[in-house]
């Protein structure tokens, strides 16, 4: 029988500017769906993805810290926003393995947009083989895999299976689960506190104290690391 120290663990990486309500519903959802016993929560330093952050990654560590505070479920790893170095998916995957041994099931939770687009990623080929990938869904929604790269499609194909898979093997399956879609982003919520507007039920409590403290989402501009 699996145990906290055994069972699949969820990774959720993210920029977390700033992290919301739809982030932790994810997690709290691939926690059911795929059997996982925690999902490990890991803010960006420098992502590559994107443009330069409006807070600083002290700041969302501290904000993904108060945000899962509550959960024992959810744990934080501060390595990547406390590093220099550009973020990328299979380097940590990578420091994860070397942490948690080659035998624990690592779970790469995705959403379908950005599993769609992975053959974009920094060593995309490498990710099965260090994990599990759990690809978010909305009920009902076909993915559109004709319109992915051949070999983003022979993956899947190849890689597919159910959540019973993943205890299996430390890695190297694909599965699909079905998600509460929450029309909730990082860009609006910045929109709205940058017009002085409450985004009360969008973020966790603590947010919206440390966001008023710290003056956060006022600016225009991202703020200089």
């Amino acid at each position: 029988m699996a145990t906290p120290e055994t069972a699949p663990l969820g990774v959720l990486g993210g920029t977390f500017d700033p992290i919301h309500n739809a982030h932790l519903r994810l997690a709290e959802e691939a926690i059911t769906a795929l059997g996982l016993g925690s999902v490990r929560l890991i803010p960006a330093g420098r992502p590559t993805h994107r443009a330069e952050p409006f807070a600083t990654a002290a700041q969302r560590l501290a904000m993904v810290e108060l945000a899962a505070a509550d959960n024992p479920r959810l744990e934080v790893d501060p390595a990547e926003a406390e590093s220099d170095a550009p973020s990328y998916t299979v380097p940590t995957l990578e420091r994860l393995r070397g942490e948690l041994g080659p035998q624990r099931p690592l779970v790469l939770i995705l959403g379908a947009d950005a599993f769609a687009g992975l053959a974009s990623w920094y060593r995309w080929e490498a990710l099965i083989e260090l994990a599990h990938i759990g690809v978010a869904n909305r009920p009902g929604h076909v993915l559109e895999t004709a319109a992915w790269p051949p070999a983003l499609g022979a993956l899947w194909r190849e890689r597919l299976g159910g959540a019973e898979a993943l205890k299996a093997a430390p890695a190297g399956r694909i599965v699909p689960f079905e998600i509460t879609p929450l029309d909730i982003s990082a860009t609006a919520i910045r929109a709205m506190l940058s017009r002085n507007e409450s985004a009360r039920y969008l973020l966790p409590d603590p947010l919206m104290d440390y966001i008023a403290l710290h003056h956060l989402y006022l600016a225009k501009e991202p703020q200089n690391r």
